[in-house]
């Protein structure tokens, strides 16, 4: 008896997008007299050279220094190696009063159109020297 096995190999792709911000509307919801704040953030960003356009909701807690610690949801509308369509990424990350670094997961069953399926993982890490760019590391698989 004879047991074969078939072994998908799934090609990891990375991209680095440097996204825009195009508008960045931030309130606050919670405030401290100590000066600790929650905030809610939507934001509109986009990388027109890699044709991407993304939509991003942010909720942020502000310590009294200035540092903070967020989560994070993104969708990201577009083209990625010609397929068309859209994914979401969840994500969190902190603000150490000098850089933003966070980490996020493409949500699965998230891509439509021609992304469906797609899975990944993606970071960024910028400065005020970045602005108005968030540089984008993405990491997926197409399936």
């Amino acid at each position: 008896m004879c047991v074969c096995h078939t072994y998908s190999r799934v090609m990891t792709t990375t991209t680095e997008l440097k996204l825009q911000i195009g508008s960045w509307d931030e309130n606050p919801y919670r405030e401290f007299d100590d000066g600790r704040k929650f905030t809610r953030a939507e934001v509109a960003l986009a990388d027109a050279d890699a044709g991407l356009q993304a939509s991003y909701e942010g909720l942020m807690f502000y310590a009294a220094d200035g540092t903070s610690s967020y989560v994070t949801l993104m969708q990201i509308t577009g083209t990625l190696d010609g397929r068309s369509g859209s994914f979401v990424l969840t994500g969190s990350g902190n603000y150490d009063g000098t850089t933003a670094a966070g980490e996020s997961r493409i949500v699965p069953g998230s891509g439509t159109g021609e992304l469906a399926g797609i899975s990944g993982s993606a970071s960024s890490s910028s400065t005020h020297e970045d602005y108005p760019v968030m540089p984008l590391t993405l990491q997926y698989d197409l399936g």
